[in-house]
């Protein structure tokens, strides 16, 4: 299993240490390039203006980090078109899906970017310009890979002609045209292959030789050489292998959602079902969501997998985890134990009765522990991994539909229906990958993202919500409350008074888009609690439908990679509307009105 993902730096860890994997596969795989030559990846992905290309490194890695393959694709957008760099895999061994996931993605990526073609270098497959029999078979099989998917060598060309004489096997300039209904001119093609000498081999390539070869393209369109290898051509990839780097043409675990949100949905919220009177965190929260969002044509359904355990660990204590992970065994079936004793004067003392324990770990009264808290709560944290992980390989917006909750729960303890703070872990994961911004839009306080983070520049929290001087949890949730340490400046709160108006609201989230803005985030998280929304039992704000839609447009606008985790709202009679309003909103706004047909379509 992989994921194909963009490297944007070598600065955050995981960043990094892929940056040393790729490195290390180049000099394994490319012996013949000097060694600072790829030393200078890292500086190309950091300086494009010095180079004269915007550089995008692909990894396909697994969730250990471990790099199977990657693409280096150059693009030039004064000339709107791409080169391929290198792809490769680690090694000769097969590595079922990996090349051609990887290429197919480079396609996307230049489509994306509205170039006219993705060129590159591949050696020749003409003995009568490369004598070397065992080259001639892996050249051949190389052009053979590409021509599955409309690539072939530009024809009728000076560009295999050798710079120097004695230069063997020098290599065709190969184009793959991205399915277009045309093949660029004569005057462009010139003005790229220009480009490709000047700026990849300026320091080898003599000026004339330059100008000789740019001059050679005459044919108006350009031409390309007739299929060689494929007897009834296509346009996408088939299966097959690259004997060049031993992979699979197989499209392995790339998941395409087409301008969709991704969404996935705890599959065991339901076995946490707390049947008391006034208890509102509910199974029917979640079907009341789902029964309104799946005719929306807005959403595609992401696969959840299970992450190792670590990661809740990364944000949670070890006596908190343990606590809860042991409440499987320690409750019997049916039996809810309510904190009601807490260690107020003497925290470093843990009682040994189990009725009394969950106090030791909870802020409050009224969240129980029972025997399928754990499992419930890391069904959870797992749906928001899952939509973290698609985030980083794609992009785009993920939903992870969840419950119980998260935002309450902090490194130490429980609360407010929250035992794992999803949202949380999910943001420790994307850090590994770049800066996040959590922005909690919940009635109540995120108290513990802001816990969790509070001493860390790498993770912003902002919070919007009901003044805690009148609101649940009670403690926190100031303005005064910046963070600390490194951290200090990177937490902010907008607590605002019962009955405020939407259109308030909006000035106050205005601010707080600006603050994110500001920070230059590469993720952005978004804690969502419908308990904004007008009768909501546990909120004093008036939010209607329309009113969700307008504030997930302004998220939206900031166009950052976005995964939303499912907080608060417990009017079950407008859930499903207000939720559904607020990813219309955030998708018009986040996604080109090119993708905006889908929502008409699946009417």
């Amino acid at each position: 299993m992989f994921r194909i993902r963009k490297v944007t730096d070598d600065i955050y860890p995981m960043n990094k240490e892929a940056m040393g994997q790729v490195l290390d596969i180049l000099r394994q795989r490319f012996p013949d390039i000097k060694e600072e030559k790829i030393l200078l990846i890292p500086e190309q992905l950091r300086n494009p203006l010095k180079y004269q290309f915007r550089t995008i490194l692909l990894v396909a890695d697994n969730f250990n980090g471990k790099v199977m393959g990657l693409a280096l694709l150059l693009h030039a957008p004064d000339l709107d078109f791409c080169y391929l760099d290198y792809l490769a895999s680690r090694s000769k061994q097969q590595i079922s899906g990996v090349g051609g996931a990887l290429y197919e993605r480079c396609r996307e990526e230049a489509s994306l970017l509205g170039s006219c073609g993705i060129f590159m270098e591949c050696l020749p497959d003409d003995p009568s310009i490369c004598n070397e029999e065992t080259h001639l078979n892996q050249n051949a099989a190389r052009l053979k890979f590409y021509e599955r998917y409309g690539a072939r060598p530009i024809a009728n060309t000076l560009y295999e002609t050798p710079v120097n004489p004695g230069d063997t096997c020098p290599p065709y300039l190969v184009l793959d045209p991205l399915d277009a209904a045309s093949l660029p001119a004569a005057k462009k093609t010139r003005s790229i292959v220009n480009a490709i000498l000047r700026r990849k081999y300026k320091d080898y390539c003599p000026e004339d030789y330059i100008q000789k070869v740019a001059a050679s393209v005459t044919d108006d369109p350009v031409q390309l050489r007739a299929y060689k290898y494929l007897i009834h051509p296509k346009q996408t990839a088939v299966s097959g292998k690259t004997a060049d780097t031993g992979l699979s043409l197989k499209t392995g675990e790339q998941a395409k959602t087409n301008g969709k949100i991704a969404i996935t949905v705890n599959d065991r919220h339901s076995i946490h079902h707390v049947k008391e009177v006034g208890y509102v965190e509910a199974p029917v929260r979640i079907s009341a969501i789902l029964k309104s969002i799946e005719n929306s044509g807005l959403f595609h359904t992401l696969e959840v997998k299970k992450f190792p355990e670590k990661h809740i660990r990364e944000v949670h204590s070890n006596q908190l985890v343990d606590f809860l992970k042991q409440s499987e065994t320690t409750y019997p079936k049916g039996n809810s134990v309510y904190p009601y004793v807490f260690p107020i004067r003497n925290a470093n003392r843990k009682p040994k009765d189990v009725n009394v324990l969950p106090g030791y770990f909870c802020i409050d009264t009224f969240t129980p522990i029972h025997h399928n808290v754990w499992k419930a709560a890391t069904g959870a944290v797992n749906c928001a991994l899952s939509c973290a992980n698609h985030l980083v390989a794609n992009g785009g917006l993920t939903y992870a539909l969840v419950r119980p909750p998260g935002h309450h729960a902090e490194s130490n303890v429980f609360g407010g229906f929250c035992y794992l703070n999803s949202a949380a872990v999910a943001a420790g994961y994307l850090a590994k990958y770049g800066k996040v911004a959590i922005l909690d839009i919940d009635y109540h306080i995120g108290n513990g993202q802001q816990e969790i983070f509070y001493r860390r520049s790498d993770v912003l929290t902002l919070s919007i919500h009901g003044n805690p001087s009148t609101t649940y949890p009670y403690f926190c949730g100031f303005k005064t409350e910046k963070g600390e340490g490194e951290g200090l400046g990177f937490n902010h709160n907008y607590p605002l008074n019962e009955g405020i108006e939407a259109s308030e609201y909006r000035q106050t989230l205005a601010n707080a888009l600006k603050t994110i803005s500001n920070y230059k985030p590469s993720w952005l998280v978004i804690c969502l609690g419908l308990d904004t929304a007008k009768g909501d039992p546990t909120g004093s704000f008036y939010f209607s439908t329309k009113d969700f839609e307008k504030n997930g447009r302004m998220i939206g606008s900031l166009k950052i990679p976005t995964l939303v985790v499912q907080e608060g709202g417990y009017l079950t009679r407008t859930l499903g509307a207000n939720a559904v309003n607020f990813f219309k909103g955030l998708h018009e706004s986040f996604y080109p009105k090119k993708h905006n047909h889908l929502k008409l379509q699946n009417k």
